[in-house]
C-alpha cells in the first residue's frame, strides 16, 4: 500500500473536533492499509487511532503501524457497545440509517460529517503518484499493443476479452473497471452496455479502459476508427480532440473544477454539439475511478497540486456513434502533467 498511514492519521486528526468513526472501507485502506470487506477506524482529535475488524482480518491488522482491536463479525454492533457514552463523528455519506440507528440504540451519541477522508486523499502523495504513474504506464502498453488488434468482425465482448488479456500481459491482471468497447451507434452511449455484435467497418470504436496496481486505478479512453469515417463522425473526432486539448490547458493549481469544464465544453457547443456532451469533463482518479475532486458544471472543487483527474470530453451522435478521448492528469504546482500519454491522433485498425 502507497503511503503512510501515521502521517495520513495525523492529517484526519488534525481536522477533528470529536473522534471519527471511518466506516468507509476506502478510507478505512488509505488510512491504516487494510484491504477488507469488514473493518472500521476510529480516529481520535489527538491522533490516536484504532482499527476495528472481526477474525477474518486479524492476523493482516495485527501486522499493521496501528492499534487493533478485534470485534465480532457485526462490526458496527460491538463498536454501539464498545463506544458507550461517548460522542463520535461519523461517516454520514456512508454509514446507512439502520447502523447510524444501532450505535444511537447503544448510547452512542453521533455526529453527522461528510467528506473528511476524501478531501484528504484526493492530493496524492509521492508514493501514491509513483504507484498511478505505473497504472498509467500498463494503460499506454495496452493502447499501443490494442491498436495492432483486429477489430471489423470481432464482437465488442471479444474485443473487450482481449483488453482483459493485454492488461495482464503487460504487468496488471486487475481490471479497475469493466472494459467499454462500443462501436458504431453503440457508441453514442457514454457507458454503453458491450455487444455480441461484430464491430462493422468505416465507423468509430470508443475504448475506455483501466487497471489497478497496488490498489490505485488507471483510466483511459481512446476511439478508434475502422476505415474511412462519415464526414459527421470526423469532424466529431477532430472537435473532440480540440476541446480535450483545452480541458488540458486549463488544469491547473487553482483553477474551479467548473472553469476547467467550461474551457473544453465550449469548443463542444461552438461546432453545435452542446446538447450531445451530457458529463463532466473528468474526476478524481486514486483508489477509486471516481473520486474527488469533480470537473464538471456544478462542480464547487478547486484543483490543487497533488490531484490526479481524467479530462475526457466526449460528442454522442444517437443513431451514428460516439467519440471519447480521456488521459489522466496530474495537477502540479506548475501546471499538469499527462499521465497517459498514448497517442491522440485518430488510429485506423483493420
Amino acid at each position: 500500500m502507497a503511503g503512510d498511514a501515521g502521517v495520513r492519521i495525523e492529517r484526519l486528526a488534525a481536522l477533528l473536533d470529536e473522534p471519527l468513526l471511518v466506516t468507509s472501507l476506502v478510507n478505512v485502506r488509505w488510512l491504516t492499509g487494510l484491504a477488507s470487506s469488514n473493518a472500521a477506524v476510529l480516529v481520535e482529535p489527538d491522533g490516536d487511532a484504532t482499527l476495528f475488524t472481526d477474525f477474518r482480518y486479524a492476523q493482516k491488522a495485527g501486522k499493521l503501524d496501528v492499534r487493533f482491536e478485534q470485534t465480532a463479525r457485526a462490526v458496527v454492533a460491538d463498536l454501539s457497545t464498545r463506544l458507550a457514552g461517548r460522542t463520535i463523528w461519523i461517516e454520514a455519506h456512508v454509514l446507512t440509517v439502520a447502523a447510524n440507528e444501532q450505535l444511537r440504540a447503544g448510547g452512542v451519541e453521533t455526529i453527522p460529517q461528510q467528506g473528511l477522508v476524501e478531501r484528504l486523499r484526493a492530493i496524492k502523495d509521492e508514493a501514491e503518484i509513483a504507484t498511478m504513474r505505473g497504472a498509467a504506464a500498463i494503460s499506454d502498453k495496452v493502447f499501443e499493443a490494442l491498436a495492432e488488434e483486429q477489430f471489423t468482425g470481432r464482437t465488442e465482448r471479444d474485443l473487450t476479452w482481449r483488453i482483459r488479456e493485454l492488461f495482464k500481459e503487460h504487468g496488471s491482471p486487475e481490471l479497475s473497471f469493466d472494459a467499454i468497447a462500443a462501436s458504431a451507434e453503440n457508441g453514442a452511449s457514454p457507458h454503453a452496455d458491450v455487444l455480441d455484435r461484430p464491430i462493422p467497418a468505416n465507423t468509430l470504436v470508443t475504448v475506455d479502459a483501466g487497471c489497478r496496481v497496488d490498489g490505485y486505478a488507471s483510466d483511459c479512453t481512446r476511439t478508434f476508427a475502422t476505415g474511412d469515417l462519415p464526414d459527421e463522425l470526423a469532424r466529431a473526432y477532430e472537435v473532440c480532440l480540440e476541446a480535450q486539448q483545452a480541458g488540458l490547458d486549463a488544469y491547473g493549481p487553482g483553477v474551479g473544477g467548473r472553469d476547467a469544464d467550461a474551457a473544453a465544453r465550449e469548443v463542444i457547443a461552438a461546432a453545435g454539439w452542446a446538447e450531445e456532451f451530457g458529463h463532466g469533463l473528468g474526476h478524481g482518479i486514486g483508489l477509486e475511478v471516481h473520486e474527488a475532486p469533480t470537473v464538471r458544471p456544478e462542480s464547487t472543487d478547486e484543483l490543487c497540486a497533488g490531484n490526479v483527474v481524467s479530462c475526457e470530453p466526449g460528442i454522442y451522435l444517437p443513431g451514428l456513434g460516439g467519440v471519447r478521448i480521456e488521459d489522466m492528469v496530474l495537477v502540479t504546482d506548475g501546471g499538469r502533467e499527462r499521465l497517459t500519454t498514448h497517442t491522440k491522433d485518430l488510429i485506423r485498425v483493420s
